[in-house]
């Protein structure tokens, strides 16, 4: 769903590339969670802070919305019964509903092999189900036979779900540009302080920086918190593979909004507060929600320079990958020309980039909203 209108100029993804030493590439998170870098891109200048002095840029009455997701130990290996090996990326556990069983057993997943499996073939992972592990019967395409992922029915110990499963056996879905293996640090670090809905096979980095010093300084200062829920994809780190932007297709993510946090909304807007996005799988929750009017499902939504915000006025993100669909979130939100000076700042201070790094502080463009 593109819900761009038109822009004052037109884009191309190229004009989102900018240059990238590679050190700046964060491969461990700072040594404390509110102990990283934020740049305050809210000012005629920017202004190099520390993330801790977040509570005092906002104010009484704002509204900070988090993503409340929690990142599932999605990464899986093991071998066909030809022996082969494999690596899978279970990218969503499908609902009963929509399972064709009704299980609740069948998950959709990434398959990394020499050659895909055919439909009704067993799949061992971590050892299989003779080995401790478990078993994975292959059925299909998702989500139809064309479809890039692949739908996948695990079988384990009797009662153990999925996510079980994935608990046990899995491994943290680190980025692709993180080119060390999870280790015990992973797992505590590159999931939230407050994850509480599990999904997600990448993690909201933006709320990676929150720790309980920092929210107890924003309850203090009476800023009101509440939660979306939407778990991130893979599809999040997936390359745009053309140059026009409205050819692209955008992922589908899960999202869910409970009713608490559309009062909470309502009531910011009456106090004159601020609504303040932590992340841009917030932005994208809260922005599918007020076009559609639907409180959960799937959303595709692509936000491209022209787009209208219609929740969002303020936003807490990290640093994007250069050419991706988020630079253009967040160039649709502050401004192409001020995010790019932004960015070019951030390389020329060392600033720490993508899951691991550092963070922004941006307000929106002015816009009719």
């Amino acid at each position: 769903m593109n819900v761009s209108s038109p822009a004052a100029r037109e884009f191309t993804v190229a004009d989102f590339d900018f240059a990238l030493p590679e050190a700046l590439i964060a491969q461990h998170p700072a040594s404390e969670r509110s102990a990283s870098r934020l740049l305050d891109g809210t000012r005629p200048q920017p202004v190099d802070r520390i993330f801790r002095e977040l509570p005092g840029l906002l104010k009484s009455g704002d509204l900070l919305v988090f993503n409340d997701t929690q990142v599932v130990k999605a990464r899986l290996f093991g071998e066909k019964a030809s022996g082969g090996k494999f690596e899978i990326l279970i990218e969503r556990v499908l609902l009963p509903h929509e399972a064709l069983d009704g299980s609740g057993q069948e998950v959709v997943a990434h398959i990394r092999v020499s050659k895909k499996p055919q439909p009704g073939g067993l799949l061992h992972l971590a050892g299989g189900l003779k080995g401790g592990g478990f078993d994975a019967v292959f059925i299909g395409r998702w989500p139809d036979q064309q479809g890039q992922l692949f739908r996948l029915r695990l079988q384990g110990p009797a009662g153990e779900t999925p996510y079980e499963l994935m608990a046990r056996h899995g491994h943290v879905p680190l980025p692709p540009y993180i080119t060390h293996s999870d280790d015990a640090d992973d797992e505590r670090r590159y999931q939230t302080v407050f994850a509480r809905v599990p999904g997600a096979v990448a993690a909201p980095t933006a709320a990676l920086h929150f720790d309980e010093s920092v929210l107890t300084a924003l309850e203090a200062r009476g800023v009101q918190r509440a939660n979306v829920t939407l778990h991130v994809g893979a599809g999040t780190f997936a390359p745009m593979k053309t140059e026009r932007i409205e050819e692209h297709v955008m992922h589908h993510e899960r999202y869910a909004i409970p009713p608490q946090t559309i009062q909470a909304i309502a009531d910011c807007r009456a106090r004159d507060g601020r609504v303040v996005a932590v992340g841009t799988t917030t932005v994208r929750t809260l922005e599918s929600w007020a076009r559609s009017g639907e409180t959960q499902g799937d959303t595709n939504i692509f936000i491209t320079p022209g787009f209208q915000f219609r929740v969002i006025d303020v936003l807490v993100t990290n640093f994007h990958l250069p050419k991706s669909t988020l630079m253009m979130l967040v160039s649709a939100f502050a401004g192409y020309e001020p995010v790019m000076a932004l960015y070019h700042h951030a390389v020329e201070q060392g600033y720490r980039f993508f899951s691991y790094g550092d963070a922004m502080l941006l307000e929106r463009s002015a816009q009719i909203k």
